[in-house]
């Protein structure tokens, strides 16, 4: 279970003004799961709550990635 206390506390201990996450499949399916989105959700929220916002979500595998920004599940644009 990852929580987004957790995630942050390092971004805000080191003044980060923004965050990339990442964590792996070794199945070696890229595809983001439904409990990715989730989490990911999670996390883009408290970032924008905290003003920390989460630039990208990746997935990766031994077979390649998955970026929630490339996949058109986060708009990048949001924080320019």
């Amino acid at each position: 279970m990852v929580h987004p206390r957790e995630v942050y506390l390092a971004a805000v201990k080191d003044s980060a003004t923004a965050l990339v996450v990442a964590h792996n499949h070794p199945s070696g399916n890229n595809t983001a799961s439904i409990e990715d989105r989730d989490i990911s959700n999670r996390l883009r929220e408290a970032g924008e709550l905290l003003g920390i916002p989460m630039l990208d979500s990746l997935v990766f595998s031994r077979t390649g990635y998955f970026s929630f920004v490339e996949g058109g599940l986060l708009d990048p644009a949001k924080f320019d």
